[in-house]
Order: C-alpha cells, then sequence, then structure tokens
C-alpha cells in the first residue's frame, strides 16, 4: 500500500523502478522527434540548431518545472494522476468533473496511438539494412502479443523494465557523445536564441506553429510522471529524471551533429532516421533490438496506466462497470479485459490505417496536449488549495496556458493529416463517461428517501411474525442513502410489499468511494438491536470493492466481540450452533416513461440504457455471490405522481 511517506524516500529499486515504468514513453521520443522537425524540408542549420534548442526547452519547462517540480508535489496520499488530482479539489467546484473527465478520455486516446508510433518507429530501423523490408506485419505481430500477455500479469517481466530502460538511456547517452566528440561547438544549440531564430526565420516550409508542433512529440509521456506517481515516489522520480534528461539531451545533440553534416540535403528519414544513423553499422541491429525492447516497455506502461485510469472511472462512477481483474498480487497490478481488447483493437487498426510511423506522428501529440491542458487546471485549484498567494497561481496558470495552448495549436495544424484520429476516439470516450456520469445524476434527482425510524416497529414485528415464510436468516441490502437516518423507498418496499420478506436481521450495507486512494474503513450502526444494521464502507477510489469479502469479514468481526449473533434461529440447526444463511437483493432501478426531461437528458437516458445492458451489472459490480443474490427490477418514476391527474365520469 502506498504511503504517504514514501514520497520522501529515495532507494536504488525505485530510481530502476522509475525507469522502467515512468520514463519510457519520454525515453522513446527520440526515435522520431527529429524525423517530425525535418519532415520532407531540406536539412538547414536553422532547422537543426532551432530545432534542438526548442526540444530543451521544451523539456526544461514542460517536463522538468511543470511535472518534475511542481506536479509531482500534487499527491493525493501519495499517488498521482488526473482522478486522483480530480479527487482532491473536486470540492472546491463543481464544474472541475469536466477537466477531469477530458483529460483522462485524452489520455485513454494517447494509448491507442502510442504503442504503434513507437514499436513502428524501432522496427523501421531495419529499414536502414534492408529498405525493402515490409515493417507493418512484424509491427502487428508485436502489438496482438503484447496485449494477449496481458491477462497473465507482468510483475515478472516487470522486474526487468528498470535494467532494460538503463541499458536504453545509457545507449543514448553513449551514441550521443560519440558524435558530440566530433563537433562540441553544438553545445550552443542549448542557447534559447536558437529557438527563438528558428520561428521567427520564415524559412520556406518551415512554419513555426508545424515546428511547434513536431517538437512538442518529445514531451508527451511527461503526464506519466504523475500518472504513475505512487509506484515510485516523488524523489525516485525527481533524481531518476536527471539522468533521463542527461541521456535524451545528449542523443539529441549527437543526432543534431549528424544531420548538420547533411545540411543542404533533402532526404527520406524513414530510411535515413538520424537516431540509428548515429549507430556504428557493426552495433545497428543489437541498436535496433534495444530500441524495440524500449518500446514495448513504453507501451507497456502506457497500457497499464489506462487499466489503472478505467479502474479509477469505475469507482468514481465516470465509466460503466467493466470486470477488473488481479492477475498478480502486485501493487497497482490489474488487468481490464475489455479495455485490453479495445486498445488492441485500436492499436492495429492506427497501424493499418497509418501504415508508417512519419504518418502517424500527425495524429500523434494532439489528444495529450488536451490532456496537458486540463492537467493545468486542475493543478491550479489544488495550489489555490495550498493556499498559496494568487498571484503565483495565477502566473503559474498563465505560463502554462500560455506553452500548451501554442502546443494545441500548433497539433491542429494536423488535424487533417491524423490528428483528427485521436480527436475522435477522446469524444467518443468522452461521450461514453458524461452520459454515464449524468444518467446517474438525473436517476439520483428521483430516488425517493424515506425516514427509516418510522419502519422500525414494523421490521421488528415482520421479523418475529412465524405466519410469514422466513425468506432469509440475514437479509443485506445495497443502499445509496448517505445518512443512517434515510433508506430508499424501494427498499422497504420490497422488504414489506413486493412480496414480504422475513428474516432475522436485516442488513443495509452503503459503499462510500472517498478522497484517499487506499482507505478501507467501516463503521457499524445498529439501528434495532439483533433486527436492523447498517454497515458504511469508506474505500479509496483504487481500492477493489469486494463487498462480498468485506461484508462478511466486518460479521466476523462483530461475531467475535459478541454484538451480533448469526446463528440459525431454526431449532433443528441452532441446537449445532449452525450459521444461518445470508441472502442479498440487490435492487435494480428500471426507467419507465417520462414526460418531464428535456431532450439533452432523454437522449442521455437513452444512451445510459444501452451502456447499462453492455456494463457489468451491480451484483458483480460489488464482486457478489451470485448463488446468494437476487435481483429485483423496480420501476424508476421519471414523472412525479402528484402531476398525473385523471377524473372519474361515473
Amino acid at each position: 500500500m502506498s504511503n504517504h511517506k514514501d514520497l520522501q524516500k529515495l532507494t536504488a529499486a525505485g530510481l530502476l523502478i522509475s525507469l522502467g515504468i515512468i520514463y519510457g514513453d519520454i525515453g522513446t521520443s527520440p526515435l522520431y522527434v527529429f524525423k517530425a522537425i525535418v519532415g520532407d524540408r531540406t536539412i538547414s542549420e536553422t532547422l537543426i540548431l532551432g530545432g534542438v534548442s526548442l526540444i530543451f526547452w521544451t523539456l526544461t519547462l514542460q517536463t522538468t518545472l511543470k511535472y518534475v517540480v511542481i506536479t509531482l508535489r500534487a499527491d493525493n496520499k501519495g499517488e498521482g494522476g488526473i482522478f486522483s488530482l480530480f479527487s482532491l479539489v473536486r470540492r472546491r467546484a463543481k464544474w472541475l468533473i469536466v477537466p477531469a473527465v477530458i483529460g483522462g478520455c485524452a489520455l485513454l486516446a494517447d494509448g491507442i496511438i502510442t504503442p504503434p508510433i513507437t514499436i513502428s518507429s524501432a522496427i523501421e530501423g531495419l529499414q536502414t539494412s534492408f529498405p525493402h523490408l515490409q515493417t507493418m506485419p512484424i509491427v502487428i505481430a508485436i502489438i496482438i502479443f503484447l496485449f494477449i500477455i496481458q491477462q497473465f500479469g507482468t510483475s515478472l517481466v516487470g522486474k526487468a523494465f528498470g535494467p532494460m530502460m538503463f541499458i536504453w538511456f545509457t545507449m543514448m547517452g553513449v551514441l550521443g557523445i560519440t558524435f558530440i566528440i566530433q563537433s562540441p561547438t553544438i553545445f550552443k544549440a542549448l542557447n534559447p536564441y536558437y529557438a527563438l531564430k528558428l520561428l521567427t526565420s520564415h524559412a520556406p516550409g518551415a512554419h513555426p506553429l508545424v515546428i511547434i508542433g513536431a517538437v512538442f512529440l518529445c514531451t508527451t509521456g511527461a503526464e506519466a510522471l504523475y500518472s504513475d506517481l505512487g509506484h515510485c515516489g516523488r524523489k525516485n522520480i525527481q533524481i531518476s529524471w536527471i539522468y533521463v534528461k542527461t541521456c535524451l539531451v545528449l542523443n539529441y545533440l549527437g543526432q543534431s551533429v549528424w544531420l548538420l553534416q547533411h545540411a543542404g540535403t533533402k532526404m527520406d528519414l524513414n530510411l535515413n532516421n538520424p537516431f540509428y544513423k548515429i549507430m556504428p553499422q557493426w552495433f545497428l541491429i543489437y541498436g535496433i533490438g534495444i530500441a524495440t525492447v524500449a518500446a514495448v516497455i513504453a507501451s507497456q506502461a502506457l497500457i497499464s496506466g489506462s487499466f489503472t485510469l478505467i479502474a479509477e472511472a469505475v469507482r468514481l462512477n465516470l465509466w460503466p462497470k467493466v470486470r477488473i481483474n488481479y492477475p498478480s498480487e502486485q501493487k497497482g497490478q490489474l488487468y481490464v479485459p475489455s479495455v485490453n481488447w479495445l486498445l488492441c483493437a485500436g492499436c492495429v487498426g492506427v497501424v493499418l490505417l497509418f501504415k508508417e510511423s512519419a504518418r502517424m506522428e500527425a495524429a500523434y501529440g494532439l489528444s495529450i496536449t488536451v490532456a496537458m491542458l486540463m492537467t493545468t487546471l486542475l493543478v491550479a485549484n489544488f495550489l489555490r488549495r495550498k493556499k498559496l498567494p494568487t498571484y503565483i497561481v495565477g502566473i503559474f496558470l498563465v505560463v502554462y496556458l500560455l506553452i500548451e495552448g501554442t502546443f494545441l495549436t500548433g497539433n491542429l495544424v494536423k488535424f487533417v493529416n491524423g490528428g483528427w484520429f485521436t480527436l475522435s476516439v477522446g469524444l467518443v470516450l468522452f461521450t461514453i463517461m458524461w452520459a454515464w456520469h449524468t444518467a446517474r445524476r438525473i436517476r439520483n434527482r428521483y430516488v425517493k428517501f424515506i425516514e427509516i425510524e418510522d419502519y422500525f416497529s414494523i421490521l421488528k414485528e415482520l421479523s418475529d411474525d412465524e405466519t410469514v415464510p422466513k425468506y432469509s436468516s440475514q437479509l443485506v441490502y445495497l443502499t445509496s442513502a448517505n445518512f443512517n437516518s434515510e433508506v430508499e423507498s424501494k427498499i422497504i418496499y420490497s422488504i414489506l410489499q413486493k412480496q414480504p420478506k422475513r428474516a432475522d436481521v436485516y442488513w443495509l450495507v452503503h459503499v462510500d468511494v472517498v478522497d484517499e486512494p487506499y482507505k478501507k474503513e467501516y463503521e457499524v450502526d445498529f439501528l434495532v438491536p439483533n433486527k436492523l444494521i447498517r454497515i458504511d464502507f469508506k474505500l479509496g477510489f483504487r481500492v477493489e470493492q469486494q463487498i462480498n469479502l468485506l461484508f462478511r469479514k466486518v460479521v466476523e468481526d462483530l461475531v467475535k466481540k459478541g454484538e451480533v449473533d448469526i446463528t440459525s434461529t431454526y431449532k433443528s440447526l441452532n441446537r449445532h450452533k449452525i450459521v444461518g444463511d445470508f441472502r442479498f437483493v440487490v435492487i435494480e432501478k428500471v426507467l419507465s416513461r417520462s414526460h418531464n426531461l428535456s431532450f439533452y437528458e432523454s437522449f442521455i437516458m437513452a444512451f445510459y440504457k444501452i451502456l447499462k445492458k453492455i456494463s457489468l451489472s451491480e451484483e458483480r459490480g460489488f464482486g457478489l455471490d451470485l448463488s446468494f443474490v437476487t435481483v429485483e427490477k423496480v420501476p424508476l418514476m421519471l414523472a412525479a405522481p402528484e402531476t398525473v391527474e385523471i377524473h372519474r365520469v361515473n
């Protein structure tokens, strides 16, 4: 379990894990960034020096300052990520749900484009030796294999991620140095003067927005630094970033030296990728192998992040309930089958649609820019929550809205050439999240709560009434009532009228998803001693909601303390101290016809109905043993009864 104090721990293992889990995406960017900057333009000194200068200052301002220095401090009990951040600040303003949902959808959309572009960029290195090699089948095979193994968990393979990425970054740094020593003056490119010169040069084919959009690719993995905070801790991420950034910059400088050696020419960088051109010929096959492993690790980290994101969204009621598996006991290891195969289909579709990494670059970056903008809005609210001076929060907001707004504009230029793809995926995901969230709010408007105290006596009488057949010894209802003085009218209707349900003890179970990620607490309220008991679970948004197991554990504790007696009251069984049976009743609210919803709300509810059919049922979502569950369908009245008028005519 993550502990807030873990953020201050610095360990060798933590540093290696940081390299393996967090820096995969941003660490593979040298495979394609210079390709995107140069494109089909003639190589010039202004383009190359300005390009590497922009890369350095983008990494410094966007990744180092915003994420490593500032955003990593916005932790939620040691956990990071856009939904963790939202859980911290959501009480400040209801509208913050919008940037949280948009950011989450953008990150999921990024999960569809990142594996294809990183793996394609690595495999295409083979074309430097085999120009006519068809790389697309190889890329698709690797992607399909990667998604197939997700169901088995990655804890064993994951232990090798850190050392492999250490080899990757070291290789990049060493390769960069071998070319830097040929032209040490290349370090002058770190001067921001060259970045400004490129953006104001108006060189043919070098439109500033196009260049900015290409340069942004060097920082697309920055969100992973924050999303995986809980796996490594702040100190480990911050220290390991120094090494990562050093190796990245050295490699970019080495590539720029090679490119300057070919100034004045125009070449196909797919066949002459500067990343591979700075490798000795004898090392090329090894370099491609290491690059492929690094690309797979980067993809794996993003896939795992997508699973975590969906699991959090489900528990925050922002996504339909889906099956979530836990293939290993390692913290954070989970597998979401539906998301896995959707991502797999999406990734294969990207490869088939764009065919090569150069074309994928147009689709890459747009969605992650949106996610970064949303994170900026949420972090600003976090800084306000921490009572930082208003002018500091204002400076942070203005600076990064300006920087990321510029990146967004630069990436929008690529909309027609491929940016439409990730935006379309993000829009579909947003529609699902927003419809699910909004529909639940609409439903909750019409759920009627009543004072449970008014039914204490009749529930006790029913429990003791032997003329009514016993339904179950222990009868358990899941309730959404936040206060123990209330209960849904449908629960009372189910017990007393739908079919009178006599039981020795009635239980009400309420689950409250709290802001702390791994909180596991419960409260017990004996509303009617030995007859009506309410249990309130307070579970973090990263805790698996296995209500069946949690409820059993609570009952065992209560029995040990002598607070309840669950021995069967049947004489034959009571004599032998046999435990009575338990039964859960899940009430499924079915939408009835309504005349008081707007067109927008009617559309939302219709879409929600479709999502409900394909999502996991309530009983499965809460991890209940289906052999002990009764599901009752009751109408959810969306039109208030008092608004209906009818007249008798005889």
